[in-house]
């Protein structure tokens, strides 16, 4: 790490050693206390409890679940769309934040593109759940075979695992390029088998001017390559409701409407996760009040945007007036009424009425309030997306009601608590943090003294 000197400047509190600075956005990596083990006990049994489901599914077979004629897509959906909207979170935060040059972003990186990394793996698993005959999920891939079969190419499924692929794949190599520095810290704080983990995964980094340089100029690369994929994998879930001739999905807005509530869903999980970390690791010196400002700001702004693009999508139901779409409509507003309230209040008037303000904006209990029912919200506005409009199809007879069995259940419950699990894994294995980042950004910030004068680091460079 010769880039920095690991020198104090002046007298600031901001100046400080660098091995001290390690130590604490490190503290993740500390061996576990006995509450890290129960954590991590009780997020293992729910994931053994989900797979015990599925595997009775598997035994059993459908049957077992509420799914039925005509609500073929129920709780597996509804949780496949709503991971994929949280694995937007290190994209709009990560790569965007960075091609724009905010130096905010800096220690909220690491979190947000592993947050992207779990939620489309975990969004990866339910495709497969719901094929039914799960055993045969290699046909999505559209390679030729000894009974020369091809998959169809018409087929939204097939259309989702190239999109999840190419995702898992771009967002793993996003998040393992910006820890490359880390991992070398990593490897020169450790000994025995984990310093030889950590050096082959640092791939022998020592810090030098053209490292650092071919590193910068990878990361940019990156993150404007890992955009459009992210927003086209979520405009291709949203093709797998639009293309079909199902009355309420069968609309132009549903592209750009999914990717601004995953966006929504995304931001609003970030700051959940930081108020998590911050409080877990005592990092409140490196998470500032400032950081969810910011962060407030973004999220306001999403949520004025999925606020608009909603009312774009009733008022096209409304304008247009055809009896199915107006019917599907009503079946939805009349037999969901008290969670589709709770989904206006909590995407659009809680959030506009709260994150106006830079004193709420601030408030940590405030913005772990609004995120997490932004987020619940979402989950609620997916489940009315796919649920109401299949159980009114075209014809009455083909009406229908649609209630998840404990098989749906225990398996939605156990994505909650294997993302959960990986995550806890991850901060004890990896650095939670982006150190290097912070460290630059620590070194920017400290002050030098000129003369009588303080002036910030990065101005005596310049002279």
């Amino acid at each position: 790490m010769s880039e920095f000197s690991g020198q104090t400047h002046g007298d600031t509190p901001a100046a400080k050693s660098a091995a001290r600075l390690n130590d604490e956005m490190l503290s993740s990596m500390a061996p576990p206390t006995w509450r890290w083990y129960a954590l991590a006990f009780v997020l293992g049994a729910v994931v053994a409890w989900g797979l015990y489901a599925f595997s009775y599914m598997v035994a059993t077979d459908m049957s077992c679940t509420g799914l039925n004629r005509p609500v073929m897509w129920g709780l597996f959906i509804v949780s496949f769309v709503f991971w994929v909207g949280l694995s937007h979170s290190g994209t709009m935060v990560s790569a965007i934040l960075r091609l724009s040059r905010a130096e905010w972003r800096r220690p909220i990186l690491r979190a947000a593109e592993a947050m992207t990394v779990f939620s489309i793996t975990v969004a990866g698993l339910f495709p497969i759940i719901h094929l039914g005959r799960n055993w045969t999920f290699y046909y999505l891939i559209p390679y030729p075979n000894q009974r020369g079969l091809w998959p169809n190419f018409r087929s939204a499924l097939l259309w989702d695992a190239v999109a999840i692929t190419t995702y898992i794949i771009g967002s793993t190599l996003f998040l393992y390029l910006g820890m490359l520095p880390d991992l070398a810290i990593a490897r020169d704080r450790s000994s025995g088998w984990r310093r030889r983990v950590y050096a082959v995964l640092a791939m022998g980094w020592r810090g030098s001017a053209h490292e650092w340089s071919v590193y910068r100029k990878a990361s940019t690369l990156m993150a404007a390559l890992i955009i459009p994929v992210a927003v086209s994998v979520h405009s291709i879930v949203a093709f797998d409701f639009a293309v079909t001739l199902v009355p309420g999905w069968h609309s132009t807005i549903f592209p750009p409407y999914f990717v601004i509530g995953a966006i929504n869903s995304g931001v609003a999980a970030v700051i959940t996760l930081m108020i998590v970390i911050r409080k877990a690791f005592r990092l409140e010196e490196y998470l500032t009040p400032q950081h969810f400002d910011n962060m407030g700001k973004l999220l306001l702004v999403i949520s004025l945007l999925w606020s608009y693009a909603y009312f774009v999508e009733v008022n096209i139901t409304w304008y247009a007036h055809e009896p199915i779409e107006w019917e599907v409509f009503s079946f939805m507003a009349n037999r969901y009424t008290p969670i589709l309230a709770l989904m206006i209040l909590a995407n659009t008037v809680l959030p506009i009425s709260t994150l106006c303000f830079k004193r709420l904006r601030r408030s940590i209990g405030v913005m772990l309030t609004v995120s997490v029912l932004i987020n619940v919200a979402m989950f609620i506005e997916r489940y009315l997306i796919i649920v109401p409009t299949l159980s009114r199809k075209n014809m009455p007879f083909m009406w229908g009601s649609y209630f998840p069995s404990w098989v749906e259940i225990s398996i939605a419950v156990a994505a909650f608590a294997g993302f959960g699990l990986l995550y806890l894994l991850f901060a004890k294995w990896f650095p939670i943090m982006a150190v290097a980042d912070v460290r630059e950004l620590k070194e920017r910030e400290a002050e030098v003294r000129l003369g009588r004068a303080k002036l910030p680091a990065d101005v005596k460079d310049e002279l």
